[in-house]
């Protein structure tokens, strides 16, 4: 079963491009409304929920950041309030964020590491984590957090950078636009496959006991290097010029602008570097990401929609 919001449009093209849409029943719901939570709990009877709904574009959480805290802060709650009353027997799984680590307070960063969120969004998937552990130990809901950091595949929607760079570069090929713009192309992430982050997620639910578990491919690159990454795969290689603001990135065959830094982009609380440390995942879950980041990348410009 998936919950969906009552919209004028249907958006269910990831389902079709799985080839799952005919075997999932849509149910609708609102994270902000408890009782349609409650309903859809009653009409699905689950054994297991995982709650990956949010507003969880970081940029968007600074222009509206009430509708980001009820949703993915107290959806959260109400989502646990629904399990609470209707079936406290359904294992819950929370999709917490690296964003909570925002500026962080060690490197690497693992489930021990203190929380600093830099951003709206980041402040919301906080209070969700807390209230996740709360009703564990308050309620003895098999409740747990999945901490995941940044993944991608092609599914992406265009408004994040790794499909941001991926579709864009190919367009730029395919001379339907111009170039890029980004913002801080030194901004660092864990980036790794999504696929291999759900076999996580579902692992999580599986176990004798409900934990937190950091998932991460333990290792960093930059936006800059996702962008000289990308770029060859449409034949470009990419040199820089200027900095800041004021930086440029042009293929050196033929000196074509393929990226401009625009300071639109820019947070107004950067996050600057977020590394993993999934060795508890890793120990206790015998979970292993099977994709690179660099196989990751070649997928996303490949199969990109």
């Amino acid at each position: 079963y998936g919950l969906r919001r009552r919209t004028s449009t249907k958006n269910l093209w990831r389902l079709d491009y799985l080839k799952i849409r005919d075997k999932v029943k849509m149910i609708e719901g609102d994270l902000g409304d408890l009782s349609s939570l409650e309903r859809a709990v009653e009409k699905s009877n689950p054994d297991e929920v995982y709650n990956l709904a949010a507003q969880s574009y970081v940029a968007t959480s600074w222009k509206q950041p009430i509708y980001t805290a009820e949703i993915t802060g107290l959806g959260v709650l109400r989502m646990l309030e629904a399990i609470r009353h209707v079936n406290p027997k359904i294992k819950f799984y929370q999709a917490s964020s690296s964003e909570m680590f925002g500026k962080v307070q060690e490197i690497p960063q693992k489930e021990t590491t203190p929380f600093h969120p830099r951003s709206p969004y980041g402040v919301s998937k906080v209070f969700g984590y807390w209230i996740t552990v709360n009703y564990r130990e308050s309620f003895d809901i098999f409740a747990c957090n999945g901490i995941l950091f940044n993944h991608e595949s092609p599914l992406r929607g265009t408004e994040f950078v790794t499909k941001k760079i991926t579709q864009g570069v190919a367009r730029i090929k395919k001379g339907l636009q111009d170039h890029i713009e980004l913002g801080n192309l030194n901004s660092k992430r864990d980036w790794g496959f999504a696929g291999d982050y759900v076999e996580a997620m579902w692992l999580m639910l599986q176990q004798e006991e409900a934990e937190d578990y950091v998932i991460a491919l333990n290792e960093q690159h930059s936006v800059r290097e996702f962008v000289e990454m990308a770029a060859p795969y449409f034949g470009y290689d990419i040199e820089w010029f200027g900095e800041g603001e004021d930086e440029l990135g042009i293929d050196k065959k033929t000196k074509k602008t393929i990226v401009r830094v625009d300071s639109k982009y820019y947070r107004p609380s950067e996050v600057d570097t977020l590394l993993g440390d999934s060795t508890k995942a890793r120990k206790e879950l015998g979970w292993k990401p099977k994709i690179s980041f660099k196989d990751l990348v070649e997928d996303m410009c490949k199969n990109g929609k």
